[in-house]
C-alpha cells in the first residue's frame, strides 16, 4: 500500500553519498517548490515503492519515527557497507522466521533508523 516515502536529512550531499554507497544506486537531485530532494531510482514496476531524501525545515531526521524497510537480496550486503559510509549498525542480520526471512537495521548519517528485509 505504500506509494512513496520521504527520509528527512540535514545535509543532502552527505546523505546522498551514504545511500548511494550503501545501496549502489544513483540518487537524482531535484528542487521542488523550496524543497531539496534526492530521488531514489524508479523501481520500474518492481515490487515496492520509491521515494526521496528530503531537506526542508519542517522535516526532522529521527530514529524514533516511522520505520522504513528497504527490500534486499541479502540484508548483509547493505549492512556490510553501512559503517564505511558513515552510518551505524542498529541490528545485525536477524532471522525473523522461516516464512518471513531476515531483517537488519542501521542509523544513517542523518540520525534516521532504517531497516532492511530479505528472504535470504
Amino acid at each position: 500500500m505504500v506509494g512513496w516515502f520521504e527520509i528527512p536529512v540535514n545535509d543532502m550531499e552527505r546523505a546522498k553519498k551514504f545511500y548511494e554507497t550503501v545501496f549502489k544506486v544513483a540518487i537524482k537531485n531535484v528542487e521542488f517548490d523550496g524543497l531539496i530532494m534526492g530521488w531514489f531510482p524508479n523501481n520500474n514496476g518492481a515490487y515496492g515503492s520509491t521515494g526521496t531524501l528530503i531537506k526542508q525545515n519542517s522535516y526532522v531526521p529521527s530514529k524514533d519515527g516511522v520505520l522504513i524497510y528497504f527490500i534486499s537480496k541479502d540484508v548483509q550486503i547493505e549492512l556490510d557497507r553501512v559503517e564505511a559510509a558513515g552510518g551505524k549498525i542498529g541490528l545485525e542480520k536477524t532471522k525473523i522466521s522461516e516464512e518471513n526471512g531476515f531483517m537488519g537495521m542501521f542509523i544513517d548519517t542523518e540520525g534516521n533508523k532504517i531497516a532492511l528485509h530479505s528472504d535470504a
